[in-house]
């Protein structure tokens, strides 16, 4: 190749390069101002209508008294009722969107997330023993939430220690994680079958997720494990990159896979865990948003990890939003509705795709 054509290719990549740097940039600087507007629409909605600039001035007026609204009604109704549930509906959806990206990743399947690996149906079942027949490790308003999170964490293991039988492998993993989603449905199948019918009912309802029990105490459970979580996440990104090109190129690059692979799942199994266990099971979040992700910066972990959990985060809001205004006074249940906007939304990402792997 001549000098000039060297020349010509050199520049033709910097400026791909450059194009890609600026998407990605472009990308963040166009979510950051949407989150602020609609976490401030999702806390202004609701069978009590408040104007969108009141939620903004009765959040900064706890750092600026000045600002302090007249109207107390309207300062209970946000920060005792309408806040803490838009607050945990981001957490919730940065713990499901990252924790599925990495996921992903780690298993090598775009379907990948915490419902495929029977974490969240453990939760369930967990959290059926607690509601059915009060049976739990926790007691008070902790039984349930804890015996969601033991089960979470006891599917993991489970998970972690068959896939090590003769070898692990990302293949091994989702497989069994399907057997036990599979058993703990129908275990939880079999507690609903003998409860009461309000236990039964109330049981189901925790299933399809729910953003109302949303509480400053249990926010302040999740935020650090869910930040920490997060951190840990991108802090192994260049990893995830690595592990990208397969694994045998990856251990040959110095990566250690398996470790690698066990730490990913470690973290995203307390972060989901953590969220389930406050939230019920909540779908698809975890599905689409990586993929949306995916499709508007590609495929740079360092990336994808941080804007699919804040992509998660804005649909879980918004669907939670819609779940409590569009059959007002009547709530939905958060899960409904997200499935309602995830399978149309999955389907046109899996038909778009012309034949190419998601």
């Amino acid at each position: 190749m001549s000098d000039s054509g060297s020349m010509d290719c050199k520049v033709e990549l910097k400026s791909l390069y450059e194009k890609y740097n600026f998407k990605k940039k472009f990308f963040f600087i166009i979510l950051i101002p949407l989150a602020f507007l609609i976490i401030g629409l999702a806390v202004a909605f609701g069978s009590a209508d408040i104007a969108f600039f009141d939620v903004y001035r009765t959040i900064f007026s706890k750092i600026f008294p000045a600002l302090e609204q007249n109207n107390k009604s309207v300062s209970i109704i946000i920060w005792k009722l309408r806040l803490p549930r838009v607050i945990m509906g981001l957490l919730a959806g940065i713990a499901l969107g990252s924790s599925s990206a990495v996921m992903q990743v780690v298993l090598r399947n775009p379907l990948a997330d915490p419902y495929m690996l029977g974490i969240s149906s453990a939760a369930s079942f967990g959290a059926s023993l607690a509601i059915i027949f009060g049976v739990g490790v926790l007691s008070g308003s902790y039984l349930i939430i804890g015996n969601a999170f033991l089960f979470s964490i006891l599917s993991a293991l489970l998970i972690f220690i068959l896939s090590g039988k003769r070898g692990s492998s990302p293949e091994k993993m989702v497989l069994i994680g399907l057997a036990l989603l599979f058993f703990f449905q129908a275990m939880t199948t079999i507690l609903q079958y003998f409860g009461n019918s309000d236990a039964v009912k109330a049981a189901v309802f925790w299933t399809v997720g729910d953003l109302g029990k949303a509480t400053w105490s249990s926010i302040i459970i999740s935020l650090p494990i869910i930040l920490i979580g997060l951190l840990l996440l991108i802090w192994k990104s260049n990893d995830l990159n690595i592990m990208n090109t397969g694994d045998s190129i990856a251990k040959s690059l110095g990566v250690n896979v398996k470790t690698n692979r066990i730490i990913a799942m470690i973290v995203c199994t307390l972060m989901v865990a953590t969220i389930v266990s406050f939230t019920g099971t909540i779908g698809f979040i975890g599905l689409v948003a990586p993929h949306l992700v995916r499709m508007a910066v590609g495929t740079d972990n360092r990336i994808l990890i941080p804007a699919s959990g804040i992509v998660g985060a804005l649909l879980l809001v918004i669907s939670d939003t819609i779940a409590r205004t569009i059959l007002s006074p009547i709530i939905l249940p958060v899960g409904a509705v997200t499935a309602f906007l995830g399978v149309p939304l999955l389907l046109y990402l899996i038909m778009r795709k012309k034949g190419e792997s998601l």
